[in-house]
């Protein structure tokens, strides 16, 4: 039963927890790291790993995206990125890592005002298509009605529509209503949606038909929705809640297994463990990816958010560079702080708990640690 405390006489709230204030238990059984898998799938498409870059700028780009699947991963274009607004957006990306703080946010907004071009989205996801891995981009709900025909002619193969917020209906005055049962039924590709971080708007998303939710808002480091909009949602419960309505929505559709997508908040592979443990079969990854000497924001980090021309929610954030991004996924490590080998962590967790796969790991034990620190 969840824990509910009284802020004042007219309102109470619910105790939420975030990936830091739990940890996992290992079990009396144990395997060899080797002996686990790793891999996951969505609808017909399946990875080696259970990880996701991020559509943002400062993480993927065309090249970024092929690496990631050439890894067993897969990597999220943003539509409305740089890439669909310019011919040549390195330059730009230089700038954005360069500037100021103080005139960031600023420029940025400056920078995106560029109108986006169909023929740029076509052009990058067939680069990316003709490299032979999963292809996905990336639209906010307010700008799928527009170009998602687009996106279907270039051969899409996961269509993925996030935002901060993103409800089973979205109005727009702009266009007509995203009506996302509708138009989840008459896509021939998978749709993976969000974000949510509660039971009932994910039951409502799963019920639209969707391949996988996204779970997870305000969290992450460029992230500035709690001081803009008073909106966070702490991951572990979150992602435990979504994971509750899958099994109820299991019940209601006869088996029908939805993707649950931890999104914002893994900045250590401890957390991206974590939320495997709590019920997400993959993870979204923007911090840690942006930290690659591939990754185009060159050790700065920035997303969506930051680049609204009115309310901007976001930040660019120095993350910096610590290694490849085959080391950051893969090893080896050479520092203890979480920031590279996840995969190798995750196996190693894995190990230690006794599963032998993603799926079966999400039944491990976990213990609230309201007394964590970090001691280095």
């Amino acid at each position: 039963m969840s824990q509910e405390i009284e802020i004042g006489l007219g309102k109470k709230a619910r105790v939420a927890y975030s990936l830091d204030d739990i940890a996992i238990l290992p079990s009396r059984r144990s395997r060899d790291p080797q002996a686990v898998s790793t891999s996951w799938q969505v609808d017909a498409y399946s990875f080696d790993v259970p990880v996701i870059a991020a559509p943002m700028d400062s993480v993927t780009s065309p090249d970024t995206a092929i690496a990631m699947g050439q890894m067993g991963a897969l990597g999220v274009l943003d539509l409305e990125g740089l890439w669909t607004r310019y011919e040549d957006p390195e330059p730009l990306l230089k700038e954005i890592s360069e500037i100021p703080n103080e005139i960031a946010t600023k420029r940025i907004q400056e920078i995106y005002s560029e109108p986006i071009k169909p023929e740029l989205i076509v052009k990058r996801l067939r680069t990316i298509r003709d490299s032979g891995v999963t292809v996905a981009g990336a639209l906010s709900p307010q700008r799928t009605q527009e170009f998602y025909s687009t996106v279907l002619e270039a051969g899409v193969d996961l269509f993925v529509i996030r935002g901060t917020a993103v409800s089973a209906e979205h109005v727009s005055k702009d266009h007509e209503p995203l009506n996302l049962k509708k138009f989840i039924y008459d896509l021939d590709v998978p749709v993976i949606v969000g974000g949510c971080a509660d039971y009932t708007s994910a039951l409502h998303l799963m019920r639209t038909g969707a391949a996988g939710i996204l779970v997870g808002f305000g969290g992450g480091a460029v992230s500035a929705t709690m001081n803009t909009l008073g909106v966070q949602a702490p991951m572990a419960t979150a992602i435990s809640d979504v994971a509750e309505a899958r099994r109820d929505y299991m019940d209601e559709s006869g088996g029908r297994y939805v993707q649950i997508i931890a999104d914002g908040g893994m900045g250590t592979s401890g957390n991206f463990i974590k939320a495997l443990a709590m019920g997400a079969d993959a993870v979204m990854l923007g911090t840690p990816l942006a930290r690659a000497t591939e990754a185009p924001g060159r050790g700065m980090h920035w997303g969506a958010e930051a680049r609204h021309p009115s309310l901007p929610r976001g930040m660019r954030t120095n993350v910096g560079t610590v290694a490849p991004l085959e080391n950051i996924l893969f090893g080896p490590s050479h520092m203890a702080d979480g920031k590279t080998n996840y995969v190798g962590a995750l196996r190693r967790t894995m190990a230690s708990t006794g599963y032998v796969d993603v799926k079966s790991f999400q039944r491990c034990s976990v213990v609230f640690n309201p007394f964590h620190q970090d001691v280095r």
